[in-house]
């Protein structure tokens, strides 16, 4: 086991956080957490607290994903109402001082009630992270943390969002297909993507491949003909997909991704191609609908091929590096993409 690793603890005031994803349009679940998370550390702790008598489907989902219930009835009436919050702060102490291996301290919550107990946990020497809902979060909350992360730009949490909005129209519809897992470069891409941003840019074999594992506890290169995971990136090395440099221990190079990268420019000009065609038709190129219009001229188009965690992450990209411009629409309650002059000069 690598003593440098870190150790996180998950809290989740899942009152809050539920209400939040409900006011969000949001189907909330923990994996675009986990993948974050995973991306940092290993997590050893996971308690989520509330009254499950009021969440018992959601109660059930979390104990699939390996969460610990701690129930806290509300029975009593108002003076339990911060019961749960009163419970989770006294159990992240304790474990703080219990657990002196444990590095990180992860509380999901907009609640600024936490703010004092994110500042003692930090007075004893450990990193928070705080994880909220951009509309119910309080100001207060986010400066008081190491690292804030949004819910809604968690990578995944995109399709939740769109499967939402879609059962909200649609009742009655028939469900769909549950998404298919991350293929083999997608996982690989969107993992060494997600560890290059939160360290100095240096990825190590080793790493890359533990990070995975979070991600996806039954990943082995086996299952796709690999005899090592070494094998595996020099194959995505031979497509051009990653660069390997010798690192500072033998059998573990760096991993980066390509210089080349014609690829990724190609699929920013369809984008912006795409979006143009839509204008002249004095049309809106909206968000919604947009990758599946390119992907009828390039079927095999995928932004997780160059490490993107989703459409929307990709068309943010295209906008940074000057392709289109990009602005949320409160009308259309979507992102309008447009291209203007200027990026067609490019």
């Amino acid at each position: 086991m690598e003593n440098d690793e870190e150790r996180l603890a998950l809290f989740l005031d899942f009152d809050n956080i539920a209400i939040g994803a409900r006011e969000a349009g949001i189907s909330f679940e923990t994996r675009p957490i986990n993948d974050a998370l995973a991306e940092r550390g290993r997590v050893v702790v996971r308690r989520a607290y509330a009254d499950w008598s009021q969440w018992e489907e959601e109660g059930r989902n979390l104990a699939l994903g390996h969460v610990e219930l701690v129930s806290i009835p509300q029975r009593m009436g108002a003076a339990r109402k911060n019961a749960a919050d009163i419970k989770l702060a006294v159990d992240a102490i304790e474990l703080c001082f219990e657990r002196e291996y444990i590095t990180t301290f992860v509380i999901a919550t907009g609640d600024s009630d936490f703010t004092p107990l994110v500042g003692k946990l930090r007075e004893l020497n450990r990193r928070v992270i705080g994880i909220g809902f951009k509309a119910s979060t309080s100001a207060l909350l986010p400066p008081a943390c190491d690292e804030f992360l949004f819910y809604e730009a968690l990578e995944g949490v995109e399709g939740l969002a769109r499967a939402a909005g879609e059962a909200a129209a649609a009742p009655a519809a028939e469900p769909a297909q549950a998404a298919e897992g991350p293929d083999l470069e997608a996982l690989v891409t969107q993992t060494l993507s997600g560890l290059q941003r939160q360290t100095d840019g240096t990825v190590y074999a080793s790493t890359l491949k533990r990070a995975i594992l979070r991600k996806q506890p039954t990943f082995s290169e086996a299952d796709y003909g690999f005899r090592a995971f070494g094998e595996l990136l020099r194959h995505l090395e031979k497509r051009k997909i990653l660069e390997l440099s010798a690192g500072s221990a033998k059998g573990d190079p760096e991993v980066d991704f390509a210089g080349d990268l014609s690829g990724e420019e190609e699929a920013f000009r369809l984008l912006q191609s795409v979006v143009q065609d839509i204008q002249a038709e004095r049309q809106q190129a909206l968000l919604a609908g947009l990758k599946n219009e390119m992907r009828k001229r390039q079927p095999s188009f995928s932004e997780k091929e160059f490490g993107f965690g989703g459409f929307l992450q990709f068309c943010k990209a295209a906008r940074t590096r000057g392709y289109l411009d990009m602005e949320w629409d409160e009308r259309a309650n979507d992102y309008v993409l447009r291209v203007d002059q200027a990026a067609l000069a490019r």
